[in-house]
């Protein structure tokens, strides 16, 4: 098995768990505010991370700190949204962070988006009026803050581009996921008057963060790493498709007439990202390693392969 068939199957895990997990969240904050729980949920990920692995140097640091804050924004956001609204409903807005990444990649890199990616996006966004605007045209305030969510998972995605790379996957994810407990609980202390774990949420805080925060998202950077930023987000599209089926069994959520055409809208937009845009270029190289060292803090060599179809072909 190849490095890049095993990131495909590793991302295609991680988008299972992250889709299961709308549906315990939606259940545990019934219990304890959004805010505790995302921070204690993160505090368990990184504790079990810095277990196997310690950070060195400071560009570490300073590139975990980045990644880590535009994670906690996707995911506070995300656990607010799923207070009042449905898992199926947060699980298909957080889905357009696959058009929201080539929009900010294209940002990134100072160039124009396809049109394509442009006509996706638009479609999507009609959906998600479909799905969010009630018959009032008022907006459900916790589907946008799910919106925001979609924004920064992507922005997260597109900045992975850039640090990934340069450190060991353990290491640097521990310390995004500590970035993301420290925020949180700290929020929790300002906003919710810092509550402490109870016994009823204890089952979803060490599945969520232990599994989900630190191997799930472990999958992520690490996969991200071999087969680059489009290749991840087109994979964890299925993540929607993961949570809508598992809130419909667990809550018997389901969508109404409105809802579906939203959703069809959604998944059509993202599959004309996914299907028509032109291949992105590499926006990295990835290290060749060593050993398995490289998962947990030796330093990679500075011979590069090229991220892309030119690695498959073994230019």
């Amino acid at each position: 098995m190849t490095s890049r068939t095993r990131a495909y199957l590793g991302l295609l895990v991680a988008a299972l768990l992250f889709g299961v997990t709308f549906v315990v969240i939606k259940d545990a904050v019934v219990s304890m505010p959004p805010l505790a729980f995302v921070g204690w949920r993160f505090l368990l990920g990184a504790g079990v991370l810095f277990i196997f692995a310690r950070p060195k140097g400071r560009s570490i640091w300073v590139d975990g700190l980045a990644a880590g804050s535009l994670l906690f924004v996707g995911f506070s956001t995300q656990t607010l949204g799923l207070a009042e609204t449905s898992a199926s409903n947060s699980a298909l807005i957080t889905g357009l962070y696959v058009v929201f990444t080539p929009l900010l990649a294209a940002v990134a890199r100072r160039t124009s988006p396809a049109f394509s990616t442009v006509s996706g996006a638009v479609l999507s966004f009609v959906g998600l009026g479909f799905l969010t605007i009630t018959t009032e045209f008022t907006f459900n305030t916790c589907d946008l803050w799910t919106v925001v969510c979609a924004v920064a998972f992507a922005a997260h995605i597109v900045a992975l581009a850039r640090f990934a790379p340069r450190h060991a996957v353990v290491p640097f994810t521990a310390i995004q996921l500590l970035v993301v407990a420290v925020f949180g609980l700290a929020a929790s202390a300002v906003f919710e008057g810092f509550p402490l774990p109870v016994a009823s949420v204890l089952p979803a805080l060490i599945g969520t963060g232990v599994i989900v925060s630190a191997g799930a998202f472990m999958l992520h950077v690490s996969a991200q790493r071999v087969i680059g930023p489009s290749r991840t987000a087109i994979v964890l599209s299925a993540e929607p498709v993961f949570a809508a089926a598992t809130a419909a069994v667990v809550l018997g959520e389901r969508l109404t007439a409105r809802g579906w055409l939203g959703a069809v809208l959604i998944m059509a937009g993202v599959y004309i990202v996914l299907a028509f845009s032109p291949p992105e270029q590499a926006d990295f190289v990835v290290p060749k390693h060593r050993d398995r060292g490289s998962l947990t803090g030796a330093e990679p060599t500075n011979q590069p392969v090229a991220d892309g179809d030119a690695a498959e072909r073994g230019e």
